[in-house]
């Protein structure tokens, strides 16, 4: 199994569509609450999902795979957040125009040329995630670009859409969803495949999460920014790897994609070499193998039967040894056959699929292998599968397994892939084509006028790299400059250092830094804004606050409810003249002091400098503390 690869070699490209929920108060087509999340519902609703044709009269193939898997599609509803828009039985409502504002400003922001009219489509979805089997979708820039490491990074395009719902369960035939989220203005941002290895992936979603944070009117919190990720090897073609939550994860799935596509690729050279160069080359044959199962003592076979199913053997004709062919490190070829069987013929109790040559593993196994081999007339290239359900879905589980070797005869199918824990993905539907898209009859275009392009440059806050830059000449590490424009102190930060003229170092290491490190103790520090914080700094630049006490005051801020003058007093933090606290400090000797094995000033400093700041809590800066006893002890040597 191939674990390293040299994306040079291999031909690595990769790109990214990063979808992004923006903070606005109502849904994109409706009225509703956007953000309004809902754990119970007031009713529900069943719907069956038929592809229509497109504008040419051609089906799309994800719509025609959808249809083959005769789902049950549960809708949740509460009347909080849902009305009958969402359902398909009001129209829309004119775009909401808050949505389009927040889409410009991203553009702006990304260097985009903005569009003269946003012309709302429809894009096909029958997976359920959409009760109107279909997602309403508009672009408003194209033709960007971002830097990125020594290069630009491209970004063709950006699109306003509505979200999806939330799947609460998927078993079977039977697929629930909750549709607090559904409708939900986000948008679509879609790099350009500039992307050569997995670590250059995971860094551009984190630029373009600083992208979208920067504008201030993006939601946060997981969920709120999913990426699906695009990858292809020379020779492969493009997967899409479907919902990656965070920006770490997607090094192991890249990674895990671009060695598949290595695998698959030598795949097809031993199909090739074996004689398979298309559909027609594969020779199936289905058998019931029912009554020679029902003796294995084996849990999900028996419980398939006790249910009415059947357990079926699909003889595969010359495939010895395939099933057992690497694809993705730590997984193989049958694995590629397990997604297909689990999303298409809703067989989802593991193993889900089985290959002759692993039936030694279990009990009875050698008078059962034997007799099924017999049974299906095993030769010694051939391989058989064993699969087992409701009939007429073992019977679908067959198809698939023929169709997933046609398409390994050509190579690597274009699919788009559920992201998995441990850097795996698995099968989740054959890649959308063009044919999917048609215009929204119901919605009529949004004009962009300059006035409106004036309007969003005059509201839009620095970009990333512009602030970042600012930052790394104050001396603030990448980290920190990283966290406060993620979490909003950037505003806070840039507000504070222009209105007190405190050293921005200072600034960001407390409004950055010590503030996280409150937050994560406890304390509501995202209570204090912009003002509670130029106060804090207010103190410290008039010379009435040392910096030490300066995460106290906040603290104490946030806690209480109090302004800044009124947390230091609480605290007992008033800072006295020199004379004053350098004349109780004539009495501070070094009593207590152990002494260690290597003994050095340093040391008998930090015993002088603790005790002198616990007598004077507050009263005197820490620095000029420091200070005032290194020249003493200097003098007494």
């Amino acid at each position: 199994m191939m674990h390293r690869l040299d994306y040079a070699e291999a031909g690595l490209i990769s790109g990214l569509e990063v979808h992004q929920q923006l903070l606005t108060k109502h849904k994109l087509f409706c009225r509703c609450p956007a953000g309004l999340y809902t754990e119970t519902h007031d009713g529900e609703v069943l719907r069956h999902m038929r592809p229509t044709l497109s504008e040419l009269g051609v089906y799309d193939g994800t719509a025609l795979m959808e249809f083959k898997t005769r789902k049950e599609i549960v809708y949740l509803l509460n009347r909080a957040n849902v009305c009958t828009y969402e359902m398909d039985d009001t129209p829309p409502f004119l775009v909401n125009p808050e949505a389009i504002d927040i889409a410009m400003e991203l553009c702006l922001m990304m260097n985009m040329d903005l569009i003269d009219e946003v012309h709302i489509a429809r894009k096909q979805y029958l997976d359920g995630s959409i009760p109107t089997g279909f997602q309403r979708t508009a672009i408003v820039g194209v033709n960007g670009w971002m830097p990125f490491r020594d290069r630009r990074l491209t970004v063709t395009h950006v699109s306003i859409e509505e979200d999806s719902c939330r799947e609460v369960s998927d078993k079977g035939h039977r697929i629930i969803w909750r549709t607090d989220r559904l409708g939900m203005p986000l948008t679509e941002t879609v790099t350009g495949p500039d992307l050569r290895s997995p670590e250059e992936v995971r860094e551009a979603i984190l630029l373009c999460g600083l992208v979208a944070r920067s504008t201030g009117r993006v939601r946060i919190g997981l969920g709120a920014s999913r990426q699906d990720v695009n990858v292809s090897v020379r020779g492969g073609s493009r997967v899409e790897i479907k919902g990656v939550p965070k920006a770490g994860y997607a090094v192991k799935l890249v990674h895990g994609e671009a060695v598949r596509q290595v695998n698959l690729l030598r795949f097809r050279e031993e199909l090739h070499r074996r004689g398979w160069r298309g559909a027609e080359d594969i020779r199936l044959q289905v058998s019931d193998v029912s009554d020679i199962c029902a003796e294995a003592d084996l849990g999900f076979l028996r419980r398939a039967l006790q249910a009415g199913g059947r357990v079926c053997a699909v003889k595969v004709e010359g495939a010895a040894g395939l099933a057992q062919m690497p694809t993705q490190p730590d997984t193989t070829f049958l694995d590629e056959l397990a997604g297909r069987i689990r999303v298409i013929a809703c067989l989802d109790e593991a193993p889900i699929v089985l290959s002759l040559a692993q039936l030694p593993e279990f009990p009875q196994k050698h008078r059962i292998a034997e007799r099924l081999r017999k049974r299906v007339r095993l030769g010694e290239q051939d391989d058989a599968f064993l699969v087992f359900g409701p009939e007429e879905d073992c019977r679908t589980a067959a198809e698939e397994i023929r169709l997933r070797f046609a398409d390994a005869t050509q190579g690597v199918p274009q699919e788009t892939r559920q992201a998995l824990a441990g850097g795996y993905t698995t099968f989740e539907r054959i890649l959308p084509g063009p044919d999917r898209m048609y215009p929204d009859t119901d919605s009529p275009p949004t004009k962009i006028t300059e006035a409106r392009m004036a309007e969003a440059r005059a509201r839009m806050r620095p970009a990333p790299w512009a602030r970042l830059e600012r930052y790394r000449s104050w001396r603030v590490p990448e980290e920190t400059g990283h966290y406060l424009i993620r979490r909003g102190g950037a505003e806070i930060l840039d507000a504070v250092v222009e209105r007190t003229g405190v050293d921005g170092l200072v600034a960001a290491i407390e409004i950055g830094q010590r503030a996280r490190a409150l937050k994560r103790a406890g304390l509501p520090i995202q209570r204090l804004g912009v003002e509670a914080w130029v106060q804090v700094f207010d103190l410290f630049t008039d010379g009435l606050l040392p910096r030490e006490c300066l995460g106290t005051v906040a603290a104490r801020m946030a806690a209480d409810g109090l302004d800044a003058a009124e947390a230091a007093r609480a605290e007992g933090i008033a800072l006295v003249p020199r004379e004053r606290w350098s004349a109780e400090l004539q009495a501070l000797t070094m009593e207590g002091y152990l002494g260690e094995r290597v003994d050095t000033p340093e040391k008998r400093l930090r015993f002088l400098a603790g005790k002198a700041m616990a007598q004077l809590k507050g009263r005197a800066p820490a620095a000029e503390v420091a200070r005032y006893l290194k020249d003493r002890l200097e003098a007494t040597r």
